[in-house]
């Protein structure tokens, strides 16, 4: 198992891209943390891979909000212990024309798809340091 020992906390890991990434790291070993503003699906999917054998918890996660992310690495490192592994999949984009996107649309994904990535950079890091280092990818 090449991810056995890792802690792996992913955010928009309820669904889509994250939630095959959350089995993926699951089945090749890694303790799971599902972080997504879904908490129902969020805590369905850890349920399905404590099933399978595997090491999962779930937590609600606003990636704009500081304290939000502050909560979900304390829960993970509660939980699971320290994060090495950081997978940043909450993202989201406008579906409208750029003549008719609004500055509030665009704003709001900035928030999610920067600032959210800052905010998880900067609270993981710390623990990925005591933890003696670890991978963060942007997706």
């Amino acid at each position: 198992m090449r991810l056995s020992g890792k802690v792996a906390l992913i955010t928009g890991g309820a669904g889509g891209l994250g939630a095959c990434q959350a089995r993926l790291f699951a089945a090749e070993g890694a303790d799971v943390a599902i972080a997504d503003l879904r908490e129902r699906e969020a805590r369905k999917l850890a349920s399905e891979i404590e099933a399978c054998g595997g090491r999962s918890i779930h937590m609600r996660l606003d990636v704009t909000e500081e304290a939000s992310w502050a909560e979900a690495v304390d829960a993970t490192v509660t939980g699971l212990g320290r994060p090495t592994v950081l997978i940043q999949n909450a993202g989201i984009y406008v579906r409208d024309s750029i003549s008719e996107a609004t500055l509030e649309q665009w704003e709001t994904v900035m928030a999610v798809n920067s600032r959210g990535v800052f905010l998880g950079t900067k609270a993981v890091v710390p623990h990925m340091v005591e933890a003696g280092g670890g991978s963060i990818v942007n997706v």
